[in-house]
C-alpha cells in the first residue's frame, strides 16, 4: 500500500482532497481530525504539516506527498516533482520598505539584515546574486520586521502582492515561483512503489487535463463540415456521426479548451449549428 502525505490544514489540504476525490480516491476516515485515512484499496493518506511533508517522503515514512514546491526546495531533501498540480500558486520574493528602501538588488548597500522563514533559499539566492546579507530567521509576521527595526529586507511568500502593499512594502526581486507538487523520492525502495506512484501521477494528470477542457456536441450542416473542423479541431479531429433522419445534418463531438467555449459556440451557431451541448469532462488521458 502506497502512503501519501497530505497537508493537514489550509488551502493545500482542501485542494489536494478535491483533486484526489476527482481521481476516484475519496478520503475515508473515522473523523475530520483523524491523522490517517484510506484512499480506496491501494493508498493510505497521512495528515501532517505541509512543511514536514518533504521530510516524511525523504525518510520513507510516506512514499509520495503533496505540498508546496517552496517547502520542498527549502528542505533541501532529495526529492523530485512527479507532477505540477497547479494550485497553491505563489512567489517567494525579496521586499523592502516602500518609504526609502532599495528598489532593486543593485541598490542594496552594506550587509542588510533579511528576515525570513526560508533561510535556506534566502541564503542561496543572495549568494548567487553576490550580495552579503545577515539572515534573521523568524517563524511568522515577517512583514512587520522592517518597521520594527529588526530587518532591512524580508523574503516571504506572496500571491498577489496585496499583503506586502498593505504593510508598506514593495517587491524588488523574485526568489522562487511555487505551486503545489506531487513529490516523490529520487529512488523508490522497489519497482512496485515506482509503478504505483506513476499510476497515481497519471490519474491526477488526467483530472487536471480534464478541468481545462469541455466536451462539445452539436448538429451541423453536412455541407459545413470543413468549416466546422476548423472550429472544433478536437484532440485528433472531431467525431462525425450521421443523424437518423437528419438529412443534411450530422452530429459532431469534440473536446474543446474551456477558455474557447464562448467563441466556439458562437462560431458553430453562425455555421448553422443546432442542439449545441457543452459538458464537463471528469478525466482526460491523451
Amino acid at each position: 500500500m502506497l502512503r501519501i502525505a497530505l497537508p493537514n490544514q489550509g488551502r493545500l489540504n482542501t485542494e489536494a482532497r478535491d483533486l484526489l476525490a476527482d481521481a476516484g480516491l475519496e478520503l475515508r476516515s473515522s473523523s475530520e481530525r483523524a491523522l490517517v485515512a484510506r484512499l480506496g484499496g491501494e493508498f493510505e493518506a497521512i495528515f501532517v504539516r505541509a512543511q514536514d511533508i518533504p521530510e516524511f517522503v525523504a525518510d520513507g515514512a510516506a512514499q509520495v506527498g503533496i505540498t508546496g514546491w517552496d517547502l520542498v526546495q527549502e528542505s533541501a531533501r532529495p526529492l523530485r516533482s512527479a507532477l505540477d498540480l497547479g494550485f497553491g500558486r505563489c512567489r517567494l520574493v525579496v521586499a523592502a520598505r516602500e518609504d526609502g528602501g532599495p528598489r532593486s538588488l543593485d541598490e542594496i548597500t552594506g550587509t542588510p539584515r533579511v528576515a525570513t522563514v526560508f533561510p535556506q533559499l534566502t541564503r542561496q539566492f543572495f549568494e548567487q546574486a553576490g550580495r552579503a546579507v545577515q539572515l534573521v530567521p523568524v517563524s511568522g509576521a515577517v512583514e512587520v520586521t522592517p518597521h520594527l527595526g529588526i530587518a532591512d529586507l524580508i523574503v516571504d511568500l506572496t500571491s498577489t502582492g496585496s499583503t506586502l502593499r498593505v504593510n508598506g512594502l514593495r517587491e524588488i526581486a523574485t526568489v522562487l515561483e511555487s505551486t503545489a507538487r506531487l513529490v516523490i523520492p529520487e529512488r523508490f525502495e522497489n519497482a512496485a512503489q515506482q509503478s504505483a506512484a506513476d499510476e497515481l501521477a497519471a490519474a491526477l494528470q488526467s483530472v487536471l487535463a480534464a478541468r481545462e477542457q469541455r466536451y462539445v456536441m452539436a448538429n451541423v450542416p453536412r455541407a459545413q463540415l470543413d468549416a466546422v473542423k476548423a472550429v472544433l479541431p478536437g484532440i485528433s479531429g472531431p467525431t462525425v456521426i450521421d443523424v437518423m433522419n437528419g438529412g443534411v445534418m450530422v452530429a459532431v463531438h469534440a473536446v474543446c479548451p474551456v477558455n474557447a467555449i464562448y467563441t466556439t459556440i458562437n462560431r458553430l451557431k453562425a455555421l448553422g449549428g443546432q442542439g449545441i451541448l457543452v459538458t464537463r469532462i471528469e478525466r482526460l488521458m491523451a
